[in-house]
């Protein structure tokens, strides 16, 4: 068994809360267009090459071939301390940069140095959420919606602290990604590690499920309406300190899960502990196993063997030279095995086409709002931010509940998120007043529950063995759009429509409605398939929750 699969015996939900900071500072990449403006005036970039940088954000963020091969190999703690130290040197570099303690720093140089510090994200992210998908199996979806969750709110909490704490300077912000990041990782690092699975419901886990989804609720609730209020009201010093106090709270809230569980543990867990003795003694084998090698080395040496002895050496010969067969959907893949599924890759172009739309108006998020007159683009950030923490939530819920009524594949909310989001980039390229900040908001939903979706699947279609690689490479799909969708197609926008303006912004609805009409047609393709991916899988989820209950296939090897 890999080191990163051995199993402690205590609860996981210690982890879990442990996770839940670990997944906002894994958020970092979110946080781009905090800083892309003053990265941008200080360099001296043009816009094609901002969005080449946010190229690059992207792929830092989501190249987790390395962190899902590690998974499987090295305890969590190792994959965590690698992703402290990529973000360490990386946003250290673009620090340097920005505050100009190093001027003119070579542009292939910063561009090598977000890779490396958004990276960080893909280390930390694979770290906790496989070790929890697999401390909690049969609440999958549940699990990744709730971390995928606090990752969508990284960007609100970050801007909080940006805004009420950092006073909008974006050098001290990179200064806090350089320094923050690796202090809250390492401090948290003992506590995100493998525990003994539960392969059965337990009531009060759904309870404490439950608590952990409100105060997630609770927490984008409080961010969503203090970033209003500090649009609409000057706040005090000590009321912008009390906010992020309050808010910190809130982020500790999950913790009282394993407090509860401490001061109060169940009855059922007491009479467990108590009986596990007479559990033991009532479930040992009648009779134990004698490997084949000890079986022939008896018939070697001489000695008479039995004819269990015979019969056990035969059988298990004949199981070893069985040749294996190849696992069906439901199953353990490896990672060769996966990528030769046509599943595997609909399912990877629709999160390509999908997600690599969605990013690449979070990437030009900044710009964007300028065009269209809007100073402060800070509550748009927000605003996005807020929407993907509800998509990535409710994706996973929502998915979760419509899997055990009926077993709908959870890709058909990924089809009806890819509708809504080509009636999205058509109200973006219209430009009606008002419209900017309804349509960031329903982006950064149907952008989140494509997440909050494609993590289960992959673990339903494939198995959770090398759950960590094959949900990294699916995440591939997201650099590349950002780079054909972004730095191909909406800088290449930008910029022509500025020199046709001639001045150093572009301004106006025609800086981008190129780009969204192209985006609305690649999502509209995108859903296509993603329905055909739902009428294929139908029937692996008529296998997994028949009877509205997981069932662990028999001979995947968890």
């Amino acid at each position: 068994m890999p080191a990163a699969l051995k199993a402690g015996s205590r609860p996981p939900w210690v982890g879990l809360a442990a996770a839940v900071w670990v997944q906002i500072a894994s958020g970092n990449a979110y946080s781009f267009p905090l800083y892309s403006p003053t990265l941008k005036h200080v360099v001296g970039l043009s816009q094609q090459q901002l969005t080449i940088l946010g190229v690059a954000n992207d792929l830092g963020e989501n190249v987790g071939i390395l962190p899902g091969i590690a998974s499987n190999k090295y305890p969590p703690w190792v994959v965590l301390f690698i992703g402290v130290l990529a973000s360490f040197f990386g946003y250290g570099v673009i620090w340097l940069a920005v505050s100009q303690t190093v001027p003119n720093m070579p542009y292939w140089v910063l561009w090598l140095a977000l890779v490396v510090a958004t990276n960080s994200s893909a280390w930390l992210g694979t770290a906790v959420l496989v070790t929890n998908m697999r401390n909690f199996p049969v609440s999958r979806g549940t699990v990744a919606g709730i971390l995928k969750g606090y990752v969508g709110l990284s960007a609100a909490v970050v801007t909080e602290v940006y805004t009420m704490v950092l006073k909008g300077s974006a050098s001290a912000l990179l200064l806090s990604f350089t320094l923050g990041i690796p202090v809250i990782c390492l401090a948290l690092m003992y506590y995100v590690r493998p525990c003994t699975p539960a392969y059965e419901a337990d009531p009060s886990e759904n309870a404490h499920f439950l608590f952990t989804q409100l105060a997630s609720v609770l927490l984008a609730v409080f961010l969503l309406a203090t970033t209003i209020l500090k649009d609409v009201v000057n706040l005090s010093q000590a009321l912008s300190y009390t906010f992020i106090a309050i808010m910190v709270v809130l982020l500790m809230a999950p913790l009282a899960i394993p407090i509860k569980m401490t001061l109060f543990p169940s009855i059922k867990k007491l009479n467990r502990v108590a009986n596990s003795s007479e559990n033991l003694t009532a479930t040992e084998p009648l009779l134990t196993p004698v490997s084949s090698e000890a079986n022939l080395n008896n018939i070697n040496d001489g000695e008479e063997p039995s004819e269990v002895d015979v019969l056990l050496a035969v059988g298990e010969g004949a199981v070893r030279f069985k040749k294996k067969r190849k696992p069906r959907r439901g199953e353990d893949f490896t990672f060769r095995e996966a990528i030769v599924k046509a599943d595997f890759w609909l399912m990877w172009f629709v999160n390509f086409l999908g997600v690599g739309t969605g990013v690449t108006v979070l990437n030009n998020l900044a710009q964007i709002g300028v065009s269209l007159g809007i100073d402060d683009t800070t509550t748009l950030l927000s605003l996005f931010s807020f929407g993907n923490f509800l998509g990535r939530l409710g994706g996973g819920v929502v998915s979760e509940y419509f899997v055990r009524l009926n077993t709908t594949p959870r890709t058909f909310l990924t089809t009806i998120t890819q509708v809504i989001m080509v009636l999205i980039y058509l109200l973006y390229a219209s430009a009606f007043n008002g419209t900017l900040y309804i349509a960031t908001a329903l982006l950064g939903i149907c952008y989140g529950v494509q997440f909050g979706v494609m993590i289960p699947t992959c673990s339903e279609l494939f198995g959770l063995k090398n759950f960590g690689l094959i949900f990294n490479f699916m995440g591939l799909g997201n650099p590349i759009g950002a780079l054909l969708f972004s730095g191909m197609l909406a800088g290449y926008v930008y910029d022509t429509e500025e020199a046709k303006q001639g001045g150093s912004t572009c301004m106006g609805p025609n800086c981008f409605r190129l780009t969204f009409l192209v985006l609305a047609g690649v999502c509209g393709l995108s859903s296509i398939l993603s329905l055909i991916l739902t009428i294929r899988i139908k029937p692996v989820y008529q296998m997994l929750y028949a009877g509205g209950s997981f069932r662990l296939p028999t001979s995947a090897g968890h």
